[in-house]
């Protein structure tokens, strides 16, 4: 099949609807012929999953909406009332909670991809920055669901979170007191997270068609981050994408499935099975695990404001990276000393997700102000100065080139 092929309707209901609604022409050149690197790995299979994760999310979140009271006197026992009295609802609730779990473990290894083979480089700013938007809808989306079972990690990690608002001049009491609808967490919160919990995922999706015809404008990044310059270097989408993204969201599934009926609470936390309580303040106040990394960084700011602007910051840069990165090459397969400060840069994010769970106190303190400096330090000096300074490998001349290697001499026969 040619990667460049013309959607050809046979029947005669589809010509029909072919000069009306050229629908099935479109999914055949987005989804089926779109000519797609041929040297693509697995790391590229986290768009799909990404993707299937969203529509599973929906479609659990909805059902789960039509059982759930959006009250602070009946929240938790709704939640409860569905995981005991609804038809599957323990398995309607664990999928949506562990599935945002793992929506983010996929976004995590998307942006890992993208800054590893250099996928934010022109012409793909416009495809990294709907990115970047996307995974500020998540952490709102997620954020505002984990307020919703109303426990007490849930009550008092809504309080502590808005109340960062407070620290914007002139404007932040006022946003704080939108967003509570009163002068504390209460009833009017609960509803209007409930609302927009239920609402930016149907955003979230409407960015997403964005994100894919961008995707479709540009053409997709590769592992060498040499574009594709003939059609030898490209394979129809269809099979040869579809099998390995169907195989490794077939395998990503299986993990989802492990810990939905294995250990179902495992990245939850044990204080959001106590309803909540304004008058008993829990030990240590911490959010999800995927959030971690940023409450680190707020948290290692001595100043509330400035914590705020660092929390932000933290994610915003981000997409600034094709403006940072003043390097004419993508892929880290070829700039070794990028590749180093860009692994230390990955286990400080690790690390920083590690300490925000941790009391913040002493040492742990003293090496989130390190971690934080460095991740910044990294994105605003290391990462320009790279580009200017850096000696990288020399480039394969075409994507086909890197895959149909020439192959070795063979050692002469005694």
């Amino acid at each position: 099949m040619s990667a460049h092929s013309i959607y050809k309707p046979q029947s005669s209901l589809m010509q029909w609807l072919e000069r009306r609604l050229p629908i099935a022409s479109l999914v055949y050149s987005s989804f089926i012929v779109y000519p797609t690197p041929r040297n693509l790995n697995y790391w590229w299979t986290f768009g799909g999953i990404l993707t299937f994760m969203l529509g599973a999310q929906v479609v659990t979140g909805i059902v789960l909406a039509m059982h759930y009271t959006p009250h602070v006197d009946f929240a938790f026992n709704s939640v409860e009332s569905i995981m005991r009295d609804v038809n599957y609802g323990w398995l309607l609730r664990y999928l949506h909670a562990n599935g945002a779990s793992f929506f983010f473990v996929a976004v995590y290894a998307h942006i890992v991809r993208g800054m590893y083979y250099g996928s934010y480089k022109d012409p793909r700013e416009v495809l990294w920055i709907l990115g970047v938007i996307l995974f500020l809808l998540m952490v709102v989306t997620g954020f505002m669901g984990y307020v919703l079972p109303w426990g007490q990690m849930s009550f008092w990690a809504a309080t502590v979170i808005t109340n960062l608002f407070s620290a914007i001049p002139w404007v932040g009491d006022p946003i704080v007191s939108w967003l509570w609808g009163g002068y504390a967490v209460g009833n009017p919160t609960l509803n209007r997270f409930y609302s927009l919990h239920y609402l930016l995922p149907f955003v979230i999706a409407g960015v997403v068609v964005l994100h894919i015809w961008a995707l479709h404008m540009v053409g997709q990044n590769n592992p060498t981050g040499v574009e594709a310059k003939a059609e030898k270097d490209t394979v129809a989408f269809t099979p040869y994408a579809t099998i390995k993204d169907a195989f490794f969201i077939g395998v990503f599934c299986l993990f989802l499935a492990w810990f939905v009926f294995y250990i179902p609470n495992y990245l939850g936390h044990s204080d959001n099975y106590i309803p909540a309580n304004p008058g008993q303040t829990p030990t240590h106040i911490v959010p999800e695990w995927y959030y971690l990394p940023f409450y680190a960084i707020l948290r290692a700011i001595p100043s509330k404001l400035l914590g705020v602007i660092a929390l932000l910051a933290s994610i915003v840069l981000l997409a600034f990276l094709p403006w940072l990165d003043t390097s004419r090459v993508r892929s880290a397969k070829y700039r070794p000393l990028y590749r180093q400060f860009l692994i230390v840069f990955f286990l400080v994010v690790i690390g920083l997700g590690y300490l925000g769970s941790r009391p913040p106190e002493g040492g742990y303190v003293i090496a989130a102000r390190i971690l934080t400096a460095y991740y910044f330090v990294f994105l605003l000096i290391i990462l320009p100065l790279l580009g200017l300074f850096e000696t990288t490998k020399p480039l394969p001349n075409s994507i086909s080139e890197s895959v149909l290697a020439p192959p070795q001499p063979s050692a002469a026969k005694v």
